[in-house]
């Protein structure tokens, strides 16, 4: 039935042209972290925790990292020995997220000798991140996606940030900066010295595939045709660096394919080596669904982003080297452990090169802060340290006990109005140990 002209339905009419533009208001804050990966979701916790008004900016759409986009979903180590050696919020996180998804932690009494990923911890990823998210929350944390610093000054008292996302343009003054952008983003920005090799280790885009039997392949034929395949350039080495066998026992679970020089420093290389990973994924696919036995093979999974290892390291107070690590130094301002083996990524693959029986590495303070700095703190893989200590230092149960330092040093210093580089160090392993952290 047609309405008569006096029942118009009503409506509410929006303009043509919407309003996007920005102001330029200020916030304050006691801590500003950047980056809500695997060091930055703990150092946020933490300051929050300890009572600091505490902000975290994250570019992405979640909380996690190399854990959530990046897919590294494994995270270790946080035994060595038989006996755990961090512990805190990491291992806080990880384990609800393993007790919620059903999972089983590993055996941690069982020595593995060079067998480390046994000693990994298998989890959902997806699940770490809502867990993060929702502690960060409780916490008191405020969280800011798709948001990124674009200036950061010094006013004699504050950092001033200024800060750009969708719609979004504003100002943060803080007391303190956390850098937890695995690139030393916000070191770099507030001027001091980065350290970067010409070379740098290569990516890898995580995937896992399926619709195959492994134990029925004839890997005699399998291993001739992925040498054609290499010969001809349908396939590269990079795609596979372990061989046919590596990548379709693994089903790509692991890393068994390399991005080389994938770079997230600026979002033009970050974009390179994502198109780069996923060109790798449909040469692997096409080459492997011509497999006898493997034609029905699908990906059951690939991450949205390629998981970087190394782009740039901050020239800290004190730089920890090779040797450092692998002899397990204890330093007066040790405040936690890291274990894992030399693990340097090249063309050729990865030789894990493994810690001698009983020796576990140290992270002192100093090289979490920027040579010469005041109120600013780094979390995570840039932290200073040599090419080779660096491959080890990067995992995340190392990254996540850096960024318990960093909350615990950035919300201390809030605190007593004391500067970063003169905190009393008694005082901060004593606050990290309040907090579950173990401390060497």
């Amino acid at each position: 039935m047609l309405l008569s002209l006096g029942f118009i339905p009503s409506a509410v009419y929006l303009s043509a042209h919407m309003d996007f533009s920005v102001k330029l208001n200020t916030e304050y804050a006691d801590v500003l972290v950047v980056g809500g990966g695997t060091s930055g979701v703990i150092a946020a916790i933490q300051s929050a925790r300890i009572g600091c008004k505490t902000i975290v900016l994250e570019t992405g759409s979640q909380l996690g990292g190399t854990m959530t986009t990046g897919g590294v979903s494994f995270p270790g180590l946080f035994h060595a020995w038989g006996k755990q050696i961090i512990s805190g919020i990491g291992w806080e996180l990880v384990t609800e997220t393993v007790s919620l998804n059903g999972d089983v932690l590993p055996d941690f009494t069982l020595p593995f000798g060079t067998h480390h990923s046994k000693h990994q911890i298998p989890l959902n990823g997806y699940l770490y991140s809502l867990i993060a998210e929702e502690k960060c929350i409780k916490a008191g944390v405020s969280i800011r996606y798709y948001e990124t610093p674009t200036k950061i000054e010094w006013d004699g008292k504050y950092w001033r940030v200024e800060i750009v996302g969708k719609g979004t343009h504003y100002s943060i003054s803080c007391k303190q900066l956390i850098d937890c952008t695995g690139n030393a983003l916000v070191t770099d920005m507030t001027g001091y010295k980065l350290l970067r090799e010409k070379n740098i280790q290569p990516g890898s885009l995580l995937f896992e595939l399926d619709g195959f039997n492994v134990a029925t392949l004839d890997f005699n034929e399998l291993n001739a045709r992925f040498k054609v395949a290499l010969e001809q350039g349908s396939l590269l080495k990079s795609d596979a660096y372990n061989g046919i066998r590596g990548l379709l026992s693994a089903k790509g679970y692991f890393s068994v394919q390399h991005v080389p020089n994938a770079d997230s420093t600026t979002s033009r290389l970050h974009t390179k080596a994502n198109i780069e990973g996923r060109s790798s994924m449909l040469r692997i696919i096409r080459f492997v669904r011509t497999l006898p036995g493997c034609e029905k093979a699908y990906f059951k999974k690939i991450q949205p982003e390629v998981a970087i290892r190394e782009t740039n390291r901050i020239d800290g107070e004190y730089s920890i080297t090779c040797d450092d690590y692998v002899n397990g130094i204890v330093f007066p301002d040790s405040l936690a452990y890291s274990f894992y083996p030399i693990d340097l990524h090249d063309d050729s693959g990865v030789k894990p090169h493994h810690l001698q029986n009983g020796m576990v590495a140290t992270i002192p303070y100093r090289a979490l802060l920027p040579k010469n700095s005041h109120n600013i703190i780094v979390a995570g893989r840039c932290i200073a340290s040599d090419r080779l200590a660096n491959s080890a230092l990067r995992v995340q149960a190392s990254c996540m006990a850096m960024g318990q330092i960093a909350g615990c040093a950035a919300a201390l210093s809030c605190m007593k109005d004391v500067p970063l580089k003169e905190l009393d160090i008694n005082d901060l392993k004593q606050l990290i140990r309040q907090n579950k952290g173990i401390v060497p």
